[in-house]
């Protein structure tokens, strides 16, 4: 196994692991159709720093983080959905992507190309993994309260913008790193498929989070072999298995 290989399969598996974790708050809010727009929000970043030749990372960030303020922001003045909110966003940068990326280089953008992460993109990923752990594991319970009642959460005096705030913040941390793996265009498989798969099969709340995980980081790891071995991008392999593996999981579910 050559060492380039070994980076891919560490860094897709600390990405894939966070964005499991977290769409299993994302789907108990129902929210994980909100992934999708804020992952197209990174297009245009990912955009400029191919054109330009700087780092997938420094690109897509700022256009992520921007985006979820411009959502956390309105949704305090409008008071309309967060999904919403982000799906206004979507066809803006989606438009902006289209406009300034040339159509030839346009497939790292959208399906990402973990195959060639460096070492020191590596170690990034996996620190920057960490820090959305903490903040997702400090947001887990108050996040799920304030699915079940908006009302409660304020009597527990939850500070409800705060959390929205760092919920939001999570999701433009995990898109961003995201788009090292499958790019900006399928990122919300990544946090979608392996909570789904999980909801099947689970049986309690800590079984829902481990299965999430284990299933998306061996997804993952799937992707990333099959790539390297039939020369093909991981990013759509890694999406193509977890689709199958979910397909699966509702035949388990059926039959228990």
């Amino acid at each position: 196994m050559n060492n380039q290989l070994v980076l891919s399969l560490i860094s897709g598996v600390f990405i894939s692991g966070i964005a499991a974790y977290l769409g299993t708050l994302m789907l108990s809010r129902k929210m994980s159709v909100i992934a999708e727009p804020v992952a197209h929000l990174a297009l245009p970043g990912a955009a400029l720093a191919i054109i330009y030749g700087f780092d997938l990372f420094l690109g897509v960030f700022p256009f992520t983080i921007l985006g979820a303020l411009i959502i956390w922001l309105l949704e305090r003045k409008t008071k309309l959905p967060i999904e919403n909110l982000a799906a206004i966003l979507f066809a803006s940068s989606i438009g902006v992507a289209l406009l300034i990326l040339p159509i030839e280089e346009a497939e790292e953008a959208l399906v990402g190309n973990i195959l060639n992460i460096s070492f020191y993109e590596t170690i990034f990923v996996i620190l920057i993994s960490l820090i959305i752990f903490g903040i997702v594991f400090k947001i887990y319970n108050k996040t799920l309260l304030l699915n079940v009642s908006e009302d409660l959460a304020v009597v527990s005096e939850i500070n409800i913008n705060f959390y929205n705030f760092l919920y939001l913040l999570s999701i433009a941390l995990t898109v961003s790193i995201g788009v090292y793996l499958v790019g900006g265009l399928i990122t919300a498989a990544l946090i979608a498929i392996p909570a789904a798969i999980s909801k099947n099969l689970n049986k309690s709340l800590i079984q829902y989070k481990l299965f999430s995980i284990f299933f998306g980081t061996i997804i993952t790891i799937f992707g990333i072999l099959l790539g390297q071995k039939f020369n093909l991008q991981p990013g759509p392999l890694i999406v193509i298995c977890g689709a199958f593996i979910f397909l699966i999981s509702i035949i388990f579910k059926k039959s228990n």
